[in-house]
């Protein structure tokens, strides 16, 4: 299926789209550039942050709460402030946030990385009622954050082991169990970028280098893959009104020489649902 254009805008590391189910709009971020856009297929705006930014999730029609360099924030969508509500890793200056996405009960998971990617100096954390817990340590570059329909699976990866990871959940959305090994990419040379799962459990994960997203069923298996024309694919959301858009985040830092449409946002039109995006409780 071809892709079409969201936005023609280059980001130099585009990240984290969300698909803000009572706005109906895509929310995406360039982390390069601290800088988080909307698009409500009408227009585009964004709002200039003074350090990085990654990954959102929504709390009500105007507020998200975002992942910083430094912290997590609510973020007024109507005037741009923002309220601190939870540090993350505020005394290392040598990390950011990377990948995240609220849970089914209510949390936020989010992973950092350093930012020349040094090995280890990641984690992955969740915050969940005013609680911000570190969950996985000696993370290099965390990715594919994103959940079962049935809230008791999570799954996240380390980019750079090529290896992406599920783990069992209790009730209250925290791990109960060691994390298996879910995909291991690395002898294929696939790297794994941001994830998201569908309604139907499946498991849709960008993969960086290879300019497409693919999907792998609940066991592991692959199913299939899109194209896109950027070959540094990041992370997949679905949206739209039906929530069979797959959209796509790209980066154009690095990209090969030539590479037009790099650091675009996409979408593909499939025929498969989406989960609905779950919202944070602060």
């Amino acid at each position: 299926m071809a892709a079409d254009v969201i936005s023609k805008t280059r980001c130099a590391l585009g990240e984290g789209p969300l698909w803000h189910p009572e706005r109906a709009a895509l929310f995406w971020f360039d982390i390069k550039a601290h800088r988080l856009y909307e698009w409500d297929g009408r227009a585009e705006r964004h709002w200039q942050f003074d350090r990085a930014v990654s990954a959102a999730g929504w709390v009500d029609h105007d507020t998200l709460l975002v992942a910083t360099a430094r912290d997590l924030v609510r973020f007024d969508l109507k005037d741009g402030t923002q309220t601190h509500v939870a540090d993350l890793e505020p005394d290392n200056a040598a990390t950011r946030s990377n990948d995240g996405r609220a849970d089914p009960q209510g949390g936020f998971w989010i992973g950092t990385m350093g930012y020349e990617a040094e090995p280890g100096l990641g984690a992955i954390y969740r915050y969940y009622r005013g609680e911000v817990r570190k969950l996985f340590p000696d993370i290099t570059i965390s990715n594919a954050i994103c959940f079962a329909p049935s809230g008791d699976l999570a799954y996240f990866a380390d980019s750079a082991e090529a290896k992406v990871w599920r783990v069992a959940l209790d009730a209250e959305g925290w791990p109960n169990a060691a994390p298996e090994v879910f995909l291991d990419l690395g002898k294929g040379g696939i790297t794994p970028d941001g994830a998201v799962v569908d309604a139907q459990g499946n498991f849709w994960n960008a993969q960086w280098g290879a300019g497409r997203v693919a999907c792998y069923g609940p066991d592991g298996g692959f199913e299939h893959a899109f194209r896109l024309p950027a070959s540094q694919t990041t992370c997949p959301a679905f949206g739209g009104p039906t929530l069979t858009r797959l959209i796509v985040t790209s980066a154009a830092g690095g990209a090969p020489d030539g590479e037009a449409q790099a650091g675009q946002t996409f979408a593909i039109d499939t025929l498969v649902t989406g989960q609905r995006e779950h919202q944070v409780i602060l």
